[in-house]
């Protein structure tokens, strides 16, 4: 990256979307400014006007223009920085790569917005379905990665060498890399089980451990109110908490 580029991120500190953005700025050793929004008591002028859509985070803006959605922001770090030498997709095995984002989007929308929201925002039988749901498609995630990528399990040390820790690799330690946050929160459940989903379950234990993610992931009693807080919000005063 040259000297007169500039790239600047707003984020919000427990916002996975914006931390898978940060994981791969990072390994891509590329130089940003970050800039924390504050999502529930006022967004910024620079947030409003980058993202007038959506208004969400993550945005990021290099050299004044700004690009949003972190599956988007993710391949735009790839394709712009690719003499980092360090790729996040397949670069000539398309179909692994239309497997690699398929799979990042079943986390995203099937587990993470669609089910995990749920068992925020619901009360009784609907909550019971919505953790139902979440345990049933963490299972179909469990059996889809392990027939399409590691059929063997993870390799002892595979992250060791960061150049290994590519798209698919940052959608999960973005979006598990709490998960002993959210089981805590959900109570219910474990969101990653070991006897259920081992595969899950050592590949995200194994990313946490990757000095980049140990960086950006927040802290778990930070993420445990913050949760607490969304749950009370959406639910009001009922004793089903």
């Amino acid at each position: 990256m040259s000297g007169e580029e500039e790239v600047v991120l707003h984020g919000m500190w427990a916002s996975p979307y914006a931390k898978r953005v940060e994981i791969a700025l990072r390994l891509k050793g590329i130089p940003y400014q970050y800039v924390e929004e504050d999502l529930l008591n006022g967004k910024s002028e620079a947030l409003l006007r980058h993202n007038p859509v959506h208004q969400k985070v993550p945005v990021l803006v290099h050299n004044g223009k700004p690009v949003i959605e972190s599956c988007i922001i993710l391949e735009y770090i790839d394709e712009t920085w690719k003499s980092s030498g360090h790729a996040l997709l397949p670069q000539e095995d398309t179909y692994r790569r239309a497997r690699v984002r398929f799979w990042a989007d079943f986390i995203q929308r099937q587990v993470v917005f669609e089910k995990f929201v749920l068992t925020i925002t619901a009360l009784g039988e609907a909550r019971e379905e919505a953790i139902k749901e979440l345990r049933k498609n963490m299972e179909l995630l469990e059996e889809g990665l392990r027939a399409n990528f590691f059929p063997e399990g993870i390799p002892q040390h595979h992250f060791d060498d960061q150049k290994n820790v590519r798209f698919l690799d940052i959608t999960m330690c973005a979006f598990f890399g709490l998960h002993k946050a959210q089981s805590e929160f959900v109570r219910t459940t474990e969101i990653i089980d070991l006897q259920r989903t081992p595969l899950v379950f050592s590949w995200v234990e194994s990313l946490k451990e990757v000095p980049v993610v140990k960086e950006v992931l927040p802290p778990h009693d930070e993420v445990v109110n913050l949760l607490r807080g969304f749950r009370q919000n959406a639910v009001g005063s009922s004793p089903q908490v």
